[in-house]
């Protein structure tokens, strides 16, 4: 239960900060064009995320009038994005338009290329009710285009287009993704014929153990430092030598609780600024000192164990009573 707890609060501070337009801007400015800036924070338009599927059971259908059929009991998937934005971007002077979602991961999901394909799948299905509604309202006007029965019966026409629907992982996790990237990965096609005429589905995800420290200038928010800073957390050397290189680690309090939660940096209600900025620079450095800290209270505690030194002594070493010494060998037992 505790670990639920930890999860819930990762997944609800790093939705909170990703929602924010110039953080999801740039997630894809970096994935899909390198970090130049071509999505723009202010043309990203937020969508209800809920998707809903809506399945029947072949046993309620089967062999039932058309009025038994409406009354049979019907199974409703409703899927939640994290978010769902729609973006306009200009290439060679026209607007071109797409639907970009986020799926933020604290912990690896091995069945991410599924859940991702059916979002992917509900809202290009909605997209076709949708035109294919338009289509019905407009019937019985006196300029009515002829159509075609394949056209009359799909309620979508030849000439219909779908907006494109792109999704990212983000891997708010300093380990390793070792789970699925496509449903190939996912599938037992063992044999060749099932692998030609199965269809693939991959996944498309920022991870920061794989991101190069050279590449990580190609985010232009506070992105570049969140990432950074969980790329390194396990190593502390590497994180001193990365928050003390960087200028921009006054950073919104957003980002700020993502880090807190991720890399367990504890942030005091006074380093919080008028602004609402945070400078991670001395937080991460507690961070790295406690770390330390409890490193050598750790070994003075081996030591006091096999007699090699007393309690009193130990304590002196870090400055402490011999309760407190007591008290914080019991905290990071």
């Amino acid at each position: 239960m505790k670990g639920e707890g930890i999860i819930g609060a990762a997944d609800t501070v790093t939705k909170a900060y990703i929602r924010k337009n110039e953080v999801f801007a740039d997630a894809f400015n970096y994935f899909m064009y390198d970090g130049r800036q071509k999505i723009q924070p202010e043309q990203l338009r937020e969508l209800d995320s809920t998707e809903i599927a809506i399945l029947l059971n072949e046993k309620d259908t089967k062999d039932k009038t058309n009025k038994e059929k409406e009354a049979s009991e019907q199974k409703m998937v409703q899927k939640y994005r994290d978010l769902l934005k729609t973006a306009t971007i200009m290439e060679d002077g026209e607007a071109t338009y797409v639907l970009l979602g986020i799926e933020n991961q604290t912990e690896v999901h091995y069945a991410m290329p599924v859940r991702n394909m059916l979002y992917d799948a509900m809202q290009y299905n909605q997209q076709v009710t949708e035109i294919a509604e338009k289509h019905k309202g407009k019937k019985g006007g006196k300029r009515q285009q002829k159509i075609s029965t394949g056209e009359f019966l799909s309620g979508f026409y030849k000439n219909n287009k779908l907006i494109p629907v792109i999704t990212l992982v983000l891997f708010f996790n300093p380990g390793e993704w070792d789970g699925p990237r496509s449903l190939f990965d996912m599938l037992d096609i063992s044999n060749p014929i099932f692998k030609k005429y199965a269809q693939d589905y991959k996944i498309h995800i920022i991870s920061p153990k794989e991101i190069l420290e050279s590449d990580l200038k190609k985010f232009s928010s506070s992105l570049r430092e969140v990432i950074g800073c969980i790329k390194y957390s396990n190593d502390k050397n590497k994180l001193a030598a990365f928050i003390q290189d960087n200028p921009r680690m006054n950073i919104e309090v957003e980002a700020a609780r993502v880090l807190e939660v991720i890399t367990h940096t504890h942030i005091k209600r006074e380093e919080v600024d008028d602004m609402g900025n945070v400078n991670m620079c001395k937080a991460i450095q507690e961070m790295i000192q406690d770390g330390r800290d409890e490193g050598r209270v750790q070994l003075l505690v081996t030591l006091i164990q096999s007699g090699d030194i007393s309690l009193q002594r130990a304590a002196a070493l870090m400055n402490m009573t011999p309760e407190e010494f007591q008290e914080k060998s019991k905290m990071i037992s």
